[in-house]
């Protein structure tokens, strides 16, 4: 069974989703890592008796030097993919050259990279808005795009929009990740 290593940084929402649609069905989460030691996905690795890993990124001087410890830590669950579900730092190259990893992203890529990703694409000018699941480069939501999901935004309000966009981004997710493993 393909093993995945799952990175997140706040709720653990999609992290959750992974859990319930693939974990031990069609590859197995060998581990959960966070830099958030308050994250609330904490719990769902718990739950689940997922191996947890949280490495503060606040306690290192610099990005090269957390993205070192984590990309060490990774190995040592030896994941055929890395998962990043809403893990909230741009990586260096200490990472992006030793593990493959896809992220998920709240808009059509090339547009609104970056935070706020689901409100500046619901106030743009076009008809459709959507998510992106990446490749993971040192670039911010830079890499190759490995699929996008397409919402159109007439006549919705916000609060629709963005309801639709969360459920969109998980069902993404998952269908990138097993996209990716049945090639392997």
């Amino acid at each position: 069974m393909n093993k995945i290593a799952v990175l997140f940084s706040g709720k653990g929402s999609n992290f959750a989703h992974i859990v319930e649609t693939l974990h031990l069905k069609s590859c197995e989460v060998v581990v959960a890592l966070t830099n958030n030691p308050n994250a609330e996905g904490i719990a769902i690795a718990k739950e689940n008796n997922i191996a947890l890993e949280i490495i503060d990124s606040k306690q290192y001087k610099n990005r090269e030097e957390f993205d070192a410890l984590v990309v060490n830590t990774l190995q040592k669950y030896k994941p055929t993919l890395t998962v990043l579900a809403g893990f909230m730092r741009i990586l260096t190259p200490v990472f992006t050259q030793k593990i493959e990893a896809i992220n998920l992203h709240p808009s059509l890529l090339p547009r609104h990279k970056g935070l706020k990703a689901i409100e500046k694409s619901y106030e743009d000018d076009f008809e459709e808005g959507g998510v992106s699941i990446h490749k993971v480069s040192s670039e911010l939501d830079g890499g190759e795009i490995i699929l996008q999901k397409i919402l159109l935004k007439k006549e919705l309000s916000f609060e629709d929009y963005n309801s639709q966009i969360r459920l969109m981004e998980k069902k993404a997710l998952a269908e990138a990740i097993m996209t990716i493993l049945n090639k392997g």
